[in-house]
């Protein structure tokens, strides 16, 4: 899977639980999750959960914690396949 397929597919999952009024367009790599998209350490939880389950990977904690940006979650998921 491609660098851009992982991003739209981050930004599908992101938009479920973000908060904020964000467009998927507005959604960059640089977009931070907690600030920009007004998601919550709770459904951090979930969100991780969601990416486990689409690109059938498995998050260890440690790893988890490490999610701050878009561009983190794209990283994470690439160095898991």
């Amino acid at each position: 899977m491609t660098q851009d397929e992982v991003f739209s597919k981050v930004v599908s999952i992101l938009t479920k639980y973000s908060k904020a009024d964000v467009a998927e367009s507005d959604i960059k790599m640089e977009t931070s999750i907690l600030d920009d998209l007004k998601v919550n350490s709770a459904r951090l939880v979930d969100i991780v959960l969601d990416f486990e389950d689409m690109f059938d990977i498995e998050v260890e904690d440690e790893d988890a914690d490490k999610v701050r940006t878009v561009a983190d979650c794209v990283e994470l998921i690439m160095s898991k396949q």
